[in-house]
């Protein structure tokens, strides 16, 4: 536990850092308005900070930078979030896909930093399936969700099928499916197997198993904008290794998703910090995100990411109000 002067004091030097990006010495703090300490007494504070692994000093220098764990606690206990009014335009209420584009842009416009998005989770519901020939041996699969969301998928298969054939599929999937998830679908002809031609059987289970694959890519989408403005953050452009590294991880996605889906899994504004755990695989970046609504359900997560010396307060007030904003366009787009 810190005392009511090593918190102070740890406090204004993450402020001081994350304003100037320079290490800070005990004469530059004993300057700061409001702390009436002595160069001395600041030596011995920060002197404490470092043996709890809250600052480090860098290379030879003087001065202190904060480490992951130091960020940690200044945002767990000492960060609070003012609900200033942002200047935010309104997000398109007429499509989902224009309203997660456009959360992503606000994001990083906002922010200056990276805007990512999850996609929203779809339903793996089904309200109609249609089979359409397109050669010998080729079929377009055709799901509509009860959204209208429509998934295409081609098919190729061992027989080939008669117009006719197509039709009987499609009609008995949709006479004893429709509104149910694909899984149970799966299941369902699992044990309905025995009253289907053999051939018809193979088609069905095909196409739920390609239903099955579109969807779950569908819910995999993650929108990412302002890449570029990283190149513009000190802390990368003097370190291409950290900036390679962000880049990959933007590129591949799977680690993102994966960090989102976390995120995914409580309520409010979250703060994951490079460094202090595998979650954020780049030392030198933060993740400030939070879900986002539809009528009251979790269906996605949004955030920020930047440098670990990022303006923590004004993120989370920016994702904050992201959410809520992308919440109210997507409740409203869907009456």
């Amino acid at each position: 536990m810190l005392d009511d002067r090593s918190r102070l004091l740890l406090k204004m030097l993450i402020e001081r850092y994350i304003a100037d990006g320079q290490p800070i010495g005990s004469r530059t703090l004993s300057r700061a308005p409001g702390l009436d300490l002595s160069p001395a007494t600041i030596r011995n504070v920060m002197a404490d900070l470092e043996e709890l692994g809250l600052i480090t000093s860098p290379h030879t220098s003087a001065g202190r930078v904060p480490t992951a764990r130091g960020y940690r606690l200044f945002v767990d206990t000492m960060l609070t979030a003012q609900r200033e009014e942002l200047a935010a335009p309104l997000l398109p209420a007429d499509q989902p896909q224009k309203v997660i584009a456009s959360a992503a842009h606000l994001l990083s416009n906002l922010s200056q930093f990276v805007g990512v998005v999850m996609a929203p989770r779809r339903s793996s519901v089904f309200k109609h399936i249609e089979f359409l020939r397109l050669s010998e041996r080729r079929l377009l699969l055709i799901i509509v969700a009860p959204d209208g969301d429509v998934q295409n998928r081609v098919l190729f298969t061992e027989s080939d099928f008669t117009p006719s054939e197509l039709v009987e599929a499609s009609n008995y999937l949709n006479a004893n499916f429709s509104g149910m998830a694909i899984e149970q679908v799966r299941s369902r002809l699992r044990q309905d197997v025995d009253k289907l031609r053999g051939e018809i059987s193979g088609l069905m289970q095909a196409a739920v198993q390609a239903g099955s694959e579109a969807m779950t890519q569908a819910q995999g989408e993650v929108i990412i904008s302002g890449e570029r403005n990283l190149l513009a953050v000190s802390d990368f452009s003097s370190d291409m290794n950290q900036l390679r590294r962000a880049f990959d991880l933007f590129e591949q996605k799977t680690q993102l998703m994966r960090l989102l889906d976390v995120s995914s899994q409580a309520e409010g504004v979250r703060i994951f910090i490079g460094g202090e755990s595998q979650t954020v695989p780049v030392e030198d970046l933060s993740v400030v995100s939070a879900t986002y609504e539809v009528d009251g359900q979790i269906v996605g997560t949004l955030g920020v990411i930047g440098p670990t010396r990022m303006p923590y307060d004004k993120m989370i007030q920016i994702v904050d109000i992201t959410s809520r904003l992308v919440s109210n366009a997507l409740s409203q787009s869907g009456r």
